[in-house]
């Protein structure tokens, strides 16, 4: 990589309606466009759990949360890529300060 890496967190939410295989799938996608992209530094898989507030009817999501090390300009393209995503109900990505 020429550009400098910055350490990000991303934390991803899944519609808990999806059967376990859809859910691997979605989580399958975004493991490997960050692979192509950067480095996966801790990734794990929470779960369902209940939400803080109704999404979209929801009251729970599958959450998963992804330490990562990329170019700055990886973050934005997953960003646009989480936004498309009909199974991802909510996404945030931050610069993790170490």
């Amino acid at each position: 990589m020429a550009k400098s890496s910055e350490k990000y967190e991303l934390m991803y939410i899944i519609n808990p309606n999806l059967s376990e295989d859809e859910t691997a799938v979605v989580v399958d996608k975004f493991k490997t466009l960050i692979e192509q992209n950067g480095t996966i530094d801790e990734m794990e898989e929470m779960g369902k759990r209940k939400l803080a507030y109704e999404i979209n009817y929801l009251t729970e999501g599958y959450y998963v949360l992804v330490k990562f090390t990329s170019s700055p300009d990886l973050p934005a393209e997953l960003d646009r890529v989480l936004g498309i995503t009909d199974s991802v109900i909510r996404s945030l990505i931050t610069l993790r300060a170490e």
